[in-house]
């Protein structure tokens, strides 16, 4: 037998002690080779890598977007922005008189305009090359395919328009946004300064005013990000350990050829490494087809363009250097505790019990990081968001660590039972880490969406405002332009589908002298014109016959109308917009006045004034009025409320017909909500391919054995409810730590804000059954592969 070299003259001491930069090199790109030179095993594995890692990186590419994708939908709004609030603008080459007709339909809403330019140099609206003329209208994609489909029937109907064009990408926020140019005439009459103008130029007319951010909804944004970030981090980090029992073994080998512990380390992380670089080259692949894909696709009415969609060279730079860097640290990690032999890896004997003390200081640190906080709410608004970030993130990683002590604690403890069940729980109890591993994303996920949902629920109410509208006894208001027919209009919704009671009220302003631009009158009083029944609805009234005039009193703003009121008295009407715009238009007091007293009208006021039957009010009296329909609408009837805009528009194009909400909500609120429910959705399909890419890959890993099982009598089914157990004990137990840990960040970033503290229970255990939901459709889309590994051809070998 030779002797034994000494330790100072053996090669891997030598390289042990200092490795340098170009060993790291070395070793790196030799773990490299031995993954795209492994046959057909090899590939194998740097595929199922590859995929897992790359439908991480997709993900982050894609959510590295996210804030240039919202900055062109906002830039492209902007761009298009149609109102002027500054002085009128006199008719000129250069002008272009433009109406807002909005609408909405089956729920969406339908940008429209009515266009009219007043010379050869209007300026063009983003996304058109000529304007329609009167009766033709250009339309976005998106409602050319709705109008020519059978459910754009009552649409169709609405916008009586000839369609000869299509409004070009830069003139819309998204893909599917409906909207519309059509042409019109005589429009300048109807000018007044907010749904009706003349332009020089589209874009916002006046710089917008810089706003202190709200902190509240600073905070939501900051804790959104890290909730939906963290799951995809989780997934990549398990990703690059795809593989692992057959790497051991591999890893075995090289030992015994001659490489010491850390090379082989180092050799096990190129191995890493290479599966991460090609994983950045799928991921680029998949964000290309997901980012042509979202071009096709609406979540919660928000669309976008595939153009849109363009990370940021910075972010995506980091994206391309954390991952390798992350699969080779991860990679390291992982085999810090493996004792690596020439005859074999010490993972067959019974693993050493992993320590508790450390994985609690992660999710304590995280509470010490967001404790100064509390309190730092609306009032102070001085939130740190560095703290608030590390305090989520170690949170949400603490339950990364707790989880795998958590699993192999139970399972040590559990009993017997079934063979399917002995065969699982053994199964755990020899490889409980990978277990906690593929559960890790979901319990993260899950545990980051309850504390949010908390924190929705909690501040949701400061973000919601009370709008007076009594729905009971109003849903459907329809406002119409000034100088409209007001009876007229109001005898059409009568016959409307689904109306079942009509209001029809005109008002106008009334004062004791001309009103001039910047001069206010003295005095000046609300008139209000309509049939009996409908001044019944604003005024308690004695007796009424059609050409009475009442006083009504006992209002908010009634101290004026008694003042004004005499018999013979010249009253002058505001004209400052409409058709008699800059025209005096006066009405008489008549010489017989009946009093009345002031209720609680249809929008929740309370304003005296003049009230005029028709037969009252003349010609001057009906061209200043800005009537009002409100309609009682039986919702029962199908497309009730779609036949009420139909006519509506039949009554005029720039007529607004609006449904009632007895609440309103903040649209920044919305738009951070909307965006969180579009992010969740992404980050579970995420969860559920990578899932299934770890399911299919550990089932791959454990052929041999199921074929020998079933070589040897073992039921199929026995072993598909062993599966079963398998992945339902660690989720159970997942969902468990993570509704604890979710509870725990909803509470403190409720008393970060200063809100009730209260639990949502039906959002928690939503949020814990979509969890459970997505992990038991992975496993019953891994059964048929399960099946098919089952065979006896899975005991050949090569």
């Amino acid at each position: 037998m030779s002797a034994r070299p000494s330790p100072a003259t053996t090669p891997t001491e030598a390289l042990r002690a200092a490795p340098s930069i170009p060993q790291w090199a070395r070793d790196l790109r030799m773990g490299a080779k031995f993954a795209v030179t492994g046959g057909r095993e090899g590939w194998v594995r740097l595929l199922l890598t590859a995929v897992g890692v790359g439908l991480g990186v997709a993900l982050l590419l894609l959510t590295t977007a996210i804030p240039s994708a919202l900055a062109v939908r906002h830039q492209r709004d902007q761009d298009r922005r149609d109102y002027t609030y500054g002085p009128h603008r006199p008719k000129a080459a250069n002008t272009l008189v433009i109406g807002d007709a909005d609408t909405s339909y089956h729920g969406k809403d339908v940008r429209g305009r009515l266009v009219e330019p007043e010379g050869p140099r209007a300026p063009m609206a983003p996304g058109l090359t000529r304007y329609p003329a009167p009766g033709d209208m250009v339309v976005s994609p998106a409602l050319k395919e709705l109008l020519d489909s059978g459910d754009g029937r009552l649409l169709r109907e609405r916008l009586p328009y000839r369609i000869v064009g299509t409004i070009g990408e830069s003139g819309l926020i998204g893909s599917h946004e409906l909207a519309y140019y059509a042409g019109a005439k005589n429009l300048a009459p109807r000018i007044n300064g907010w749904q009706t103008a003349r332009i020089t130029e589209f874009g916002p007319q006046q710089p917008a005013s810089a706003e202190s951010p709200d902190p509240v909804l600073l905070l939501l944004v900051l804790v959104v990000f890290v909730v939906l970030l963290m799951p995809v981090a989780v997934f990549i980090a398990a990703a690059v350990r795809f593989g692992g029992e057959r790497r051991d073994r591999r890893l075995a080998a090289l030992r015994l050829v001659g490489s010491d512990s850390r090379m082989t380390r180092r050799i096990a992380a190129g191995e890493a490494l290479a599966g991460s670089l090609v994983g950045l080259v799928f991921g680029t692949v998949f964000f290309l087809l997901g980012r042509q894909l979202a071009g096709s696709v609406e979540v919660m009415d928000v669309s976008v363009f595939p153009s849109y969609l363009n990370p940021a060279p910075a972010l995506a730079a980091l994206v391309a250097v954390a991952v390798p860097a992350a699969a080779v640290l991860v990679t390291l990690f992982a085999l810090r505790g493996v004792v690596i032999e020439p005859l074999g890896v010490v993972r067959t004997a019974r693993p050493r019990r992993r320590r508790l003390w450390w994985r609690l200081l992660l999710p304590l640190g995280g509470l010490a990081m967001l404790a100064p906080m509390i309190g730092q709410g609306r009032t102070n608004g001085s939130f740190n968001e560095y703290l608030v970030i590390g305090g989520v993130l170690l949170l949400l990683v603490g339950v990364t660590a707790l989880l795998p002590w958590v699993v192999e604690s139970v399972v040590a403890r559990l009993g017997s039972g079934g063979v399917a069940w002995q065969l699982a729980v053994r199964r755990l109890q020899l490889s409980s880490g990978s277990a906690a591993r593929m559960v890790n994303g979901i319990a993260v996920a899950v545990a980051g969406a309850i504390a949010m949902q908390m924190l929705l629920a909690g501040v949701q109410d400061d973000y919601t405002k009370n709008t007076g509208q009594d729905t009971e006894r109003v849903q459907m208001q329809v406002s119409l332009p000034r100088g409209v027919p007001l009876i007229p209009a109001a005898e059409k919704f009568t016959t409307t589908r689904g109306v079942r009671k009509v209001t029809a009220l005109g008002t106008a302003e009334l004062a004791d002298r001309a009103w001039q631009r910047g001069k206010e009158p003295n005095a000046a009083t609300q008139l209000t014109v309509g049939t009996c029944a409908s001044l019944r609805e604003v005024a308690r009234l004695p007796s009424c016959r059609d050409g009475d005039v009442f006083v009504s009193t006992g209002g908010d703003t009634d101290g004026d109308a008694v003042k004004l009121a005499r018999p013979g008295r010249v009253l002058h009407l505001d004209t400052t917009n409409g058709p008699d715009a800059g025209r005096d238009a006066v009405w008489t007091v008549p010489a017989r006045l009946k009093k009345a007293r002031t209720i609680t009208g249809p929008i929740g006021d309370t304003s005296g004034g003049l009230l005029l039957t028709p037969a009252a009010a003349d010609a001057q009296v009906n061209r200043t009025l800005s009537g009002s329909v409100y309609l009682g609408v039986d919702d029962s009837v199908p497309d009730a409320h779609e036949y009420v805009r139909n006519t509506a528009a039949a009554v005029d194009p720039l007529a607004n017909a609006a449904l009632w909400s007895s609440t309103e909500r903040s649209t920044q609120f919305t738009s951070i909500r909307t965006g969180l429910f579009v992010g969740a959705v992404c980050v579970l399909a995420l969860i559920g391919a990578s899932l299934l890419v770890s399911q299919l890959e550990q089932l791959r890993e454990r052929r041999r054995l199921l074929s020998a099982l079933v070589a040897f009598g073992t039921r199929r089914r026995t072993l598909s409810l062993s599966v079963l157990w398998q992945t339902a004990i660690p989720i159970a137990l997942g969902l468990l730590l993570s509704s604890a840990v979710g509870l725990t960040l909803g509470v403190v970033l409720l008393k970060m804000v200063g809100a009730t503290v209260s639990v949502d229970w039906p959002s928690v255990l939503s949020m814990t059954g979509v969890g459970a939901g997505v992990v038991l459709a992975v496993t019953l889309l891994s059964l048929p592969p399960l099946l098919r590994l089952m065979r006896p051809e899975g005991l050949r070998t090569e």
